[in-house]
């Protein structure tokens, strides 16, 4: 399968009846483990998960090149498609994704970070030009942090922003629009019927329903950020703990390493 064909299924799979669910990933053996499942569809990287791998903190702290090339890894060495969470661009979202192009990644996040509407909007549509002249359906994931960045601002008025950018981006040419935030079926229905039926991405947190609700509510994507990776250190941490105290190693370990 071509890099455009799987480009093409990722896109398809942001539209299809069935919530797309990406579980977030940050290394080779990781993408493998999970690739491995049969109800895997796709993939998606965590920045904040490859960040802290390499001992950066999360913000486009971490080096472009660096995070490119773990990305491009991930994409290599599994045979569904792969998303990269590529922050705001690294300064250049048009080149950011050319490259991620190269590296062999079908889709990506790409974050507002609220800043200036008509500059957030000419990114996604730099972003867009970009993989439109390297020939790739690329499936953007166009990210807004209105609801987390506006903490300070009326929940009506952190909506409407989110409609307001969301559809712009849209009209851009994303795919989807990521709408990070800890919200319930209230706020995500109000967004699905602003955004577009399956046009809504959210991350997976304590107050967001789960998958089937969400499906029922017309959301097209859910991933997971940080959060599998801080469940992976917490059991290594427990394992140390327990190790330390006395403990020996469980019985039926499997070696997926």
């Amino acid at each position: 399968m071509t890099l455009a064909d799987r480009a093409a299924e990722l896109r398809r799979l942001h539209t299809d009846d069935e919530l797309l669910q990406v579980v977030n990933v940050w290394d080779v053996i990781g993408a493998t483990v999970v690739a491995d499942l049969p109800q895997t569809r796709a993939i998606a990287t965590a920045s904040h998960s490859i960040a802290a791998t390499f001992g950066y903190p999360d913000g486009e702290h971490m080096p472009r090149d660096l995070m490119l090339d773990m990305a491009g890894r991930i994409a290599r060495a599994v045979e569904v498609p792969v998303t990269a969470d590529l922050e705001a661009g690294y300064g250049d979202a048009g080149e950011t994704i050319r490259r991620a192009i190269g590296e062999g990644i079908a889709g990506a996040n790409l974050e507002d970070q609220l800043r200036p509407f008509a500059e957030s909007v000419a990114a996604v549509e730099a972003a867009v030009g970009a993989a439109d002249a390297e020939g790739v359906p690329f499936a953007l994931n166009a990210r807004t942090d209105a609801f987390i960045r506006g903490a300070e601002r009326p929940r009506d008025e952190r909506l409407a922003d989110a409609i307001e950018r969301g559809r712009a981006y849209l009209d851009a040419g994303a795919t989807c629009v990521f709408v990070p935030g800890n919200f319930g079926d209230d706020v995500i229905a109000e967004l699905v019927d602003g955004i577009g039926h399956r046009r809504v991405s959210l991350i997976g947190l304590s107050d967001v329903p789960p998958p089937d609700r969400l499906e029922e509510l017309g959301v097209a994507r859910v991933s997971y950020g940080p959060n599998t990776q801080r469940v992976s250190l917490g059991a290594l941490q427990d394992l140390a703990a327990m190790l330390y105290s006395g403990g020996v190693l469980p019985p039926g370990i499997r070696p997926l390493n």
